[in-house]
């Protein structure tokens, strides 16, 4: 018997610093059959509050989900949707190498480290086709006059064109989502228009609900293409502090080129 009461008093008494504390981002994700109407609906809300499968950045565990869809989910699924057309951009663009948590797939073998994706071939022949026209140059050659004439013109040219050429502009459209339902959506949205740069014009918003009483910034914002890449500006500005305070992730939802026409158009009426 006293054997036993001192077992049971010492279980008692372990401090709860002895519990491993485990980050939402390492829990391994699981879902039914992608291709399915229940599995596709698991998907869309697994994503509802999320970016990514797992964890803030893309991962492999992204890749072994595109993979197992045997087509784009319709947007009677929105979250996942803009999950695939996001996750499809970065494919055709960089590729995806960050590991992830690991998930788990009803009737999917395992990622393999071919299906990782990697920038198009034409790329890379392009590079090389560089390089080889880089090895007929003759560096220590002298230049001729005609050579030398040439080149003035071309600089000639080049910087008239330049003076007469105006910088695009596009209209961007961004969702920017809380952490959670307590977050302040009015501090939030004041931090994002603190962000100010030369070519950064801040526009309409809207909060927009997601689900679960939490509601994200949907804003507009003009920038001109020269002066302002709204991909830095998420990675370097929005996600870092302080704003991360308050921004959780953020999705570019349209991108839009700002036509301009230097002609004005007549009545032919």
């Amino acid at each position: 018997f006293l054997l036993c009461l001192l077992r049971s008093s010492s279980s008692k008494s372990a401090p709860f610093s002895s519990v491993k504390k485990v980050r939402a981002s390492e829990i391994m994700a699981a879902f039914p059959n992608l291709n399915s109407d229940s599995g596709l609906k698991k998907l869309d809300e697994h994503l509802l509050t999320r970016s990514y499968i797992t964890g803030y950045q893309a991962s492999k565990d992204d890749i072994t989900v595109f993979a197992a869809l045997a087509k784009p989910p319709t947007s009677q699924y929105v979250n996942a949707s803009r999950w695939y057309n996001h996750i499809d951009a970065l494919l055709r663009i960089s590729g995806v190498s960050a590991e992830g948590s690991g998930v788990i797939i009803e009737g999917s073998a395992p990622i393999t480290e071919e299906a990782v994706a990697t920038p198009p071939a034409a790329d890379s022949k392009d590079a090389a086709a560089d390089e080889e026209d880089d090895d007929d140059v003759d560096l220590f050659g002298e230049e001729t006059e005609e050579e030398k004439k040439a080149a003035e013109e071309r600089a000639a040219s080049v910087k008239a064109s330049t003076k007469k050429k105006e910088s695009g502009k596009s209209s961007v459209l961004i969702d920017i989502k809380p952490w959670d339902d307590e977050t302040d959506m009015k501090k939030l949205e004041e931090a994002v228009r603190s962000i100010q740069m030369e070519g950064l014009f801040w526009g309409a918003s809207k909060l927009v609900p997601v689900g679960y009483g939490i509601k994200k910034l949907q804003i507009m914002c003009t920038i001109v293409d020269d002066l302002v890449s709204i991909d830095t500006m998420i990675e370097e500005q929005l996600t870092v502090e302080p704003i991360n305070e308050y921004v959780q992730s953020c999705d570019i939802v349209a991108f839009n080129k700002i036509c301009k026409f230097h002609e004005p158009i007549r009545n032919s009426f």
